[in-house]
């Protein structure tokens, strides 16, 4: 297992050296500069700040300085936030992206198996339509327009929990929702699919032989072995719900990293864009190491394999 997890670190760096090398060279072709917005801006201090960030060096110069300011995790200066650097940003308001995230993942996790749980062991039947519409209608609604619509019947109409900020846990609801239920409805689909085929082999109908309940046949055989495909989902999930985040953080004015990531777009500020890029890739990575480590966990029979190959 330790040669496995070494290994795939050795390939993480890899992955972000493609990613690094990739988000430098299309933010230095993209046509513009960051102070291009400054209309009233002298030409003279223009090119003070130019050289102040090295952009008036030669691209293989910006290219290297760049990754070696990125191997020691420092993301640089921001060229439209004064005295801010991407490093503080990130500090600052990644606890908030973070815990809205892990909200949301738990509560499409927590929904989308109970539905798919449902809908398997009710087959062709009330419960099992039911749970489909809402898994279709959760992957049908972008969370943008959910957002919208919870915060107009839910916040407004209603009444039950504020629609905008971020001042205790009653603000996260809503926004935490949004996220969830597009893939709540993923999880839903995957787990019902999965419960089905398990639900049909030879060990499932042995257990029902012996008289075993349908609920305990459920939680102590099949549930472990339909949540492999759940499990898979679960890497991009959570850079998903994160990065994901990004529009249903502005509608709820939460102040997370989306925020910045929003608005470092619109003004070209390199060294935000480059560095949430490489912050979330780092996420991504790890969040997909984390998910391969989980399979020995639920299914011995992949660590066992991993074991004879290493």
């Amino acid at each position: 297992m330790l040669q496995y997890i070494l290994k795939r670190f050795a390939y993480i760096l890899v992955a972000l050296f493609v990613i690094v090398t990739i988000t430098f060279f299309l933010m230095r072709i993209a046509p513009g500069s960051p102070f291009a917005s400054e209309k009233s801006l002298p030409p003279e201090i223009e090119k003070a700040m130019n050289e102040e960030y090295g952009l008036n060096n030669p691209w293989y110069i910006q290219y290297k300085d760049y990754l070696i300011s990125t191997a020691q995790f420092d993301f640089g200066q921001s060229m439209k936030y004064k005295d801010r650097s991407t490093n503080d940003m990130i500090a600052e308001s990644f606890p908030v992206s973070l815990t809205l995230g892990v909200e949301a993942m738990l509560l499409a996790v927590g929904l989308g198996v109970l539905i798919g749980v449902v809908t398997a062991l009710y087959h062709n039947k009330f419960p099992d339509y039911l749970g489909t519409i809402i898994a279709v209608l959760g992957i049908s609604v972008p969370s943008f327009i959910l957002a919208g619509l919870l915060q107009y019947f839910i916040g407004l109409k209603a009444g039950w929990l504020p629609i905008s900020g971020w001042n205790g846990f009653a603000y996260s609801i809503l926004p935490a929702l949004s996220i969830a239920i597009t893939h709540m409805g993923f999880i839903a689909k995957l787990t019902r699919s999965s419960m089905l085929e398990q639900n049909s082999s030879e060990y499932v109908k042995m257990a029902r032989a012996k008289g075993i309940g349908k609920w305990t046949t459920v939680f102590k055989h099949t549930l472990r072995n339909a949540l492999l495909p759940v499990v898979t989902y679960l890497g991009p999930l959570f850079a998903g719900v994160i990065t994901g985040s990004f529009i249903v953080e502005q509608i709820f004015a939460i102040p997370g990293l989306g925020k910045y990531f929003v608005t470092s777009i619109t003004n070209r500020d390199y060294t935000v864009i480059m560095g949430t890029t490489v912050f979330y890739s780092i996420i991504l990575l790890l969040g997909v190491l984390i998910v391969d480590i989980l399979y020995g966990f639920i299914d011995p029979r992949i660590k066992l394999k991993g074991a004879k190959k290493s």
